[in-house]
């Protein structure tokens, strides 16, 4: 957590909670950084994964595509402690992977005539408009996985997956929380999604606190 400092921009793959890594959260919470710019899918529930730094006003600003779930968030927002920027969730996404890939940025049609298009580049293609999205990355990238091997290739579970993947790219330094390690070989070659060479620190979860989210 050495790394995780304040003012910092972190990066965080999950959806409503689900696939959030809330032991690395919890280190972030007991280390007391402050001023976080957080970006991901959205904020969360208030005492749920990544929603936990949002209610303690730990974050000044969020890059997500809704805080519908999180009422704290709204509040921050309305009250004017912290900033919001919103990004339809498929261009976030995108937004995301391009910065993994390390493109500038993508063209998108959605969005345009609407409060979306405010302050944004546009651009024409075979004479079509386009706006122009920028590319996402983080000083600090934090994901969630099933299983991960001691060069940190992994595995994700089902709809914990999520953004996860994309996430794990677009960070400088990207810490991957995981159920269970196991030793180089012992995963299926066929099974890894995010290659070790995208991950810098494996960490041992304690467990998930999301796991009845949206029951």
């Amino acid at each position: 957590m050495f790394r995780i400092q304040d003012g910092c921009t972190i990066m965080f793959g999950g959806f409503g909670g689900i696939g959030n890594p809330p032991t690395v959260i919890n280190g972030i919470l007991e280390k007391g950084v402050n001023d976080l710019t957080l970006i991901g899918n959205d904020s969360g529930f208030p005492d749920i994964g990544i929603g936990r730094l949002v209610s303690q006003g730990r974050a000044s600003r969020l890059i997500v595509s809704h805080i519908g779930s999180n009422p704290v968030a709204g509040q921050l927002m309305m009250e004017g402690k912290m900033k919001v920027e919103f990004s339809p969730q498929g261009t976030l996404a995108e937004r995301i992977r391009a910065g993994g890939v390390g493109l500038g940025g993508i063209l998108t049609d959605i969005g345009l005539d609407s409060m979306v298009e405010e302050g944004k580049q546009k651009v024409t293609v075979n004479g079509r408009e386009y706006l122009l999205e920028s590319a996402l990355t983080a000083d600090i990238a934090i994901v969630y996985a099933k299983k991960a091997d001691t060069f940190g290739n992994l595995i994700y579970e089902t709809s914990a997956r999520n953004t996860n993947p994309l996430v794990a790219m677009a960070g400088r330094y990207t810490i991957a929380e995981v159920e269970e390690i196991v030793e180089v070989g012992e995963l299926d070659p066929e099974m890894i999604v995010t290659p070790g060479i995208y991950v810098d620190l494996v960490v041992q979860s304690s467990g998930v606190d999301w796991k009845w989210a949206w029951e």
